[in-house]
Parts: structure tokens; sequence; C-alpha cells
């Protein structure tokens, strides 16, 4: 027996609906990681993707165990936190160093580095 059988059926299907939704949305960054074409536009689905299928993910356990336990648990917010600051963080180092790289390389499908004044 498992402490999920304890579960009100309105609150599993508000799990399992948040639950569908983050794999659906991780899913579709995943796609996007297969379907397009070069580094600077694959690099950003699986981000997206994977930051909102976390946060249902998130939001999923958050109903389950708030409801199961009788009072609010927000232990999990702690994850999406970390998860908004290092995503876009790693996102524009990867894209800087690429940028960097293709630069060097001379690349034609990136545009030259312009000179501040």
């Amino acid at each position: 027996m498992s402490h999920l059988d304890a579960l009100p059926p309105w609150a599993a299907i508000l799990v399992a609906v948040f639950v569908m939704l983050g794999a659906l949305f991780a899913f579709v960054g995943s796609l996007g990681l297969l379907r397009l074409k070069n580094f600077y536009q694959r690099v950003h689905a699986p981000t997206l993707g994977t930051t909102l299928g976390t946060f249902f993910m998130l939001a999923g356990s958050i109903t389950c165990f708030s409801v199961l336990h009788g009072r609010p648990i927000f232990y999990e917010i702690l994850i999406g936190v970390f998860l908004t600051l290092t995503t876009p963080i790693t996102l524009m180092l990867l894209v800087r160093a690429a940028l960097y790289r293709d630069r060097e390389e001379g690349s034609a499908d990136v545009p030259q580095a312009t000179l501040r004044e």
C-alpha cells in the first residue's frame, strides 16, 4: 500500500495534469533540440522546455505533498528558483563560447564583432 492511496481523486487528477503538462513541455524541448538546424537555434528549445516542464512537475509535487500532509509544502520552490537562475546563465555562457569559436574560425553564419566606442 502506497501513501498515494490517501490522495483524494480531485488532487490525483490535478497532479496528473501537472505531471503530463511537464512531460509535454520537456518532450517539446527535446524535439526542438532534434529538429532545429544550428546550435544557436537549438540552444533555446531545451532550456525553455526544461524550465517550463520542471515548473509543472514542481507544481504537481507541491500539490501532491500539500494535500497528503494537510498543510502547504513549498520546499520544492527552491528547485524552481535554482533552475530559474542557472538556466539563462548557462545558456548565455554556451552561446558566447560558441560565438567566440565561430568568429575565430571565420564562420560566415555569424556576424562579426563590432567595436564599442
